[in-house]
């Protein structure tokens, strides 16, 4: 079987360096792969006459987190060629993981993401697109699938604020959208991997109309920012999962927050004002009992 070759190369690689202890574990786990498979951690260290932390010391010296992630090797043939899957840099999900350690995988992501975006802003930008934002007789927002998020965020905060803005979800409506703008206009566009055909398209037009353009993406030199005046970058790359990047919401919609909170102070009195008469607008719609 080629789980079990792989384990014995592993253990006949670590083996000098075990400590005593360690070695009888190895012996065992060399000489009973099919019968340690179905053993508990406190079972394989019974059989080999250890203790438990020795035997989650020894998984770790092959290369493993823990016991779980070595038994699940032993009883699955095809984990040993690396079965663990990763959506996102810093997000390695395993077969082995268990539902309790998802909350800080998914936490530990977010914040990878975060501080990318931390590290890669341009401030500069950042300025030019809130003033252009802030200052348009229009907004106009692009994007699709996963983008629509930050791109639906952007236009209820916009709204907020009292500043005109536009989202079509349908592409197509998008472009046409897009090809009746005018120069006092801007046109922003979320793409995580800048190469969303339809996104490039619609920017791509407002562009040719003379609207102001910006692009909030994660790679320059992509079609996308090509199209741009102004480009906030929310990282150094780009990482996806079967070609999306799933988790590309997490950093465009903290820059929508970054420029809904430079809108406003922007011109602090003006939007204040706006924001205060929203709330009142809605404020019926609280559920009372």
């Amino acid at each position: 079987m080629q789980s079990s070759v792989g384990i014995r190369e592993r253990i006949d690689h670590v083996y000098p360096s075990l400590r005593p202890a360690e070695r009888a574990v190895a012996q065992y786990v060399r000489d009973h792969i099919a019968e340690a498979a179905e053993l508990t951690v406190g079972q394989l260290a019974q059989a080999a006459r250890v203790s438990q932390p020795t035997v989650i010391r020894f998984s770790r010296k092959l290369g493993f987190g823990g016991y779980r992630e070595l038994r699940y090797v032993l009883r699955h043939p095809e984990a040993e060629r690396r079965v663990t899957f990763d959506p996102l840099e810093g997000f390695d999900l395993n077969p082995w993981d268990d539902l309790d350690s998802v909350p800080l995988k998914a936490v530990s992501s977010a914040k990878t993401l975060l501080d990318d975006l931390s590290a890669s802003l341009d401030q500069s930008a950042f300025r030019k697109a809130v003033a252009l934002i802030a200052g348009a007789s229009l907004v106009d927002i692009y994007g699709v699938e996963n983008s629509l998020v930050p791109a639906t965020d952007l236009f209820t905060k916009l709204g907020y604020l009292g500043l005109k803005a536009r989202l079509n979800t349908d592409a197509y409506l998008q472009q046409i959208g897009a090809g009746h703008l005018e120069t006092t206009d801007t046109a922003i566009a979320f793409s995580y991997s800048g190469s969303s055909s339809d996104t490039v398209k619609a920017l791509r037009l407002a562009k040719s109309q003379g609207a102001h353009t910006i692009a909030v993406t994660n790679a320059a030199g992509t079609p996308l920012a090509s199209w741009a005046d102004v480009c906030l970058y929310a990282g150094r790359g780009e990482h996806t999962i079967y070609g999306n990047a799933i988790f590309s919401r997490v950093a465009h919609t903290a820059i929508v927050d970054m420029l809904y909170m430079g809108v406003i102070l922007s011109d602090y009195g003006r939007f204040s004002t706006e924001l205060d008469r929203s709330g009142k607008i809605i404020a019926d719609r609280a559920y009372r009992d």
